[in-house]
């Protein structure tokens, strides 16, 4: 028994977190939130429909905080942020809050409206599947109620 891990128990997940300042809440909304420097306050930078759209509304808020030497989710956008830096200006927290709301607002209806066209797409490729399946019925097969006398019509043509 020496040197054994304990047991897990079962139905607990691992809490992984995917990005930096970003949780989920249990109805599955994804909220960020940041500490001010200094403080013990927190700026609220909202809710979004993705954990993405909330990292990206968080590195928008630490850029603005504490500049080029922030640690982002995406260092690769940073080219995406103003030129200035917020830690340099001091910029109020009404405004940083507004300009991260901004972007993980712009960020979530991206990421929904290609996952509703992805959505769309299979939903479309599934409805074409059903049509196909119903065109070319087994007419071996004596007609069932729940079969309509459209379906089988159709068949024999």
């Amino acid at each position: 028994m020496e040197g054994q891990l304990p047991p897990k128990k079962a139905g607990t997940k691992p809490k992984e977190r995917l990005f930096r300042g970003v949780r989920m809440r249990k109805w599955g909304k994804w909220v960020a939130e940041i500490r001010e420097p200094n403080k013990r306050s927190r700026i609220w930078l909202g809710s979004y429909c993705t954990p993405v759209a909330a990292a990206k509304a968080y590195d928008t808020a630490l850029f603005y905080l504490r500049g080029r030497a922030a640690r982002l989710n995406f260092p690769d956008d940073v080219s995406v942020y103003d030129a200035g830096s917020g830690a340099d200006i001091g910029m109020p927290a009404a405004l940083i809050r507004k300009k991260a709301v901004e972007v993980g607002a712009k960020v979530d209806a991206l990421q929904l409206r290609s996952a509703s066209v992805f959505s769309s797409r299979s939903q479309e490729y599934r409805r074409r599947k059903e049509e196909k399946r119903y065109k070319n019925p087994d007419l071996n097969q004596e007609p069932t109620p729940e079969s309509s006398d459209d379906e089988w019509s159709s068949g024999l043509q």
